[in-house]
């Protein structure tokens, strides 16, 4: 039933069990699966790229090979200037269709213009061109941008590389909650705590998080600004705050709380003003989840098993959304809302599946048993999610078409509760 579902959520990570952890240990990411077709590319290093520290073509090559839609064809140690026009019947010849090329250009206040230029090799021609100010210590974000470009310019889709993702360990005795890039790297713990936080929920601007903390012996719900530390408690009325998620427009949450009697629906104001409830209920309402698409998608019992409906934003009556088997939890919408992912109960195991809300056609995504909380890349292709692999919790990632699959781990640590960050243009 929902309402062990409802102290399961609650109370999980103060029962994720872990050896101690380093504050800053990174995600690593292995590669379990790749899509049918990939496209073949050449990522020469950029002229002058040997006067950085550290490489910009690296992270493009890793982002674009972790993807699992590209195939890296390597060139040599030779740049590709993008001042160049390159040769695209050689490129044609080494099987690439498509190549890159790049230079650093010095500035004066010791930064570099980062120009770079991408070509179809098909149909030999320029595909786009793009300038980016970098300083030397900026190698990793502008190689995530420039793997964007890349992305975006051969799938028809926006790319997912220069976002973060914010996720829950157990360090010894502490709950750290942290903030990575989508990569897995520049790990940094935003909040530690001897007791659980759960449920991260990013502000559409990404520059602030919600989320329970049970540091007061009790679930709170609290919006942190990541850029100051600073916090503000939103929701802590009698009983249970729980499940927080943001509005479109960034000023208000969907909350689940038990103030009045069983976990209902309610509204509050990001500041932690203006409550209202959304939902009537006699059963359990949790999990909210509010879509671009002008409705709050949750889960409930009200039918008699865990299934999710959705209510208009501005309240009214539920419909119900999922129809499939006899227990549905856990939506989460897609950016563009075409896509309902959410927790499905298969044979006795719960996996994560995909639902079209225009034709209601369900798939499900993962073999695996025992997945929690999915969350959706901003592009909308991949979903990232938590699950157990070897007796302890890892994150894993999976394409919509259930094909490109990834693992992300830290070692010998249990990793919880993702939530992927929006795209920041």
């Amino acid at each position: 039933m929902i309402k062990t579902l409802h102290a399961f959520r609650l109370f999980l990570a103060g029962l994720l069990a872990s050896l101690a952890l380093g504050a800053h240990a990174q995600l690593s990411i292995e590669i379990t699966g790749t899509g049918a077709s990939r496209f073949p590319v050449i990522i020469p290093i950029f002229e002058n790229e040997g006067r950085l520290p550290q490489s910009v073509t690296d992270v493009v090559r890793a982002d674009l090979e972790r993807s699992g839609l590209f195939t890296l064809i390597d060139t040599g140690p030779l740049p590709m200037p993008e001042s160049v026009a390159p040769d695209l019947a050689a490129v044609r010849s080494r099987g690439a269709d498509a190549v890159l090329t790049g230079s650093l250009i010095p500035m004066a206040d010791g930064r570099y213009d980062v120009r770079f230029r991408l070509f179809d090799a098909q149909k030999q021609q320029e595909l786009g061109a793009m300038s980016l100010p970098m300083s030397p210590a900026q190698n990793r974000l502008v190689g995530h941008r420039i793997a964007d470009f890349v992305y975006e310019k051969l799938t028809g889709l926006p790319g997912y590389f220069a976002t973060r993702i914010a996720y829950v360990i157990k360090s010894g005795p502490n709950f750290e909650l942290q903030i990575a890039d989508a990569d897995g790297m520049n790990a940094a713990t935003a909040l530690r705590s001897r007791e659980p936080i759960i449920s991260p929920s990013w502000s559409p601007d990404g520059q602030r998080l919600a989320y329970v903390s049970f540091e007061q012996k009790k679930p709170i719900v609290y919006v942190h600004t990541l850029a100051t530390g600073q916090r503000r408690v939103v929701a802590n009325f009698k009983g249970s705050n729980s499940a927080p998620s943001w509005s479109p427009d960034g000023s208000q949450l969907a909350v689940v709380l038990t103030k009045d009697g069983l976990s209902q629906l309610y509204a509050i104001g990001a500041d932690g003003s203006g409550v209202r409830r959304l939902a009537q209920s006699s059963g359990i309402d949790t999990e909210p989840f509010w879509g671009a698409d002008g409705h709050i998608y949750f889960t409930s019992d009200r039918g008699g098993s865990p299934q999710i409906y959705r209510i208009p934003a501005s309240g009214g009556s539920a419909q119900r959304v999922s129809f499939e088997g006899n227990y549905n939890v856990t939506p989460r919408l897609s950016f563009d809302g075409k896509l309902l992912a959410f927790i499905t109960r298969n044979a006795g195991r719960f996996q994560v599946a995909v639902q079209d809300v225009a034709t209601r056609q369900t798939t499900i995504l993962t073999d695996s048993a025992r997945d929690e909380s999915p969350s959706f890349a901003p592009n909308g292709r991949m979903i990232l999610y938590a699950t157990d692999t070897g007796g302890r919790g890892v994150l894993s990632a999976v394409s919509t078409d259930g094909r490109i699959r990834q693992r992300l781990t830290v070692q010998a640590a249990d990793v919880r509760e993702p939530a992927w960050g929006p795209q920041i243009r």
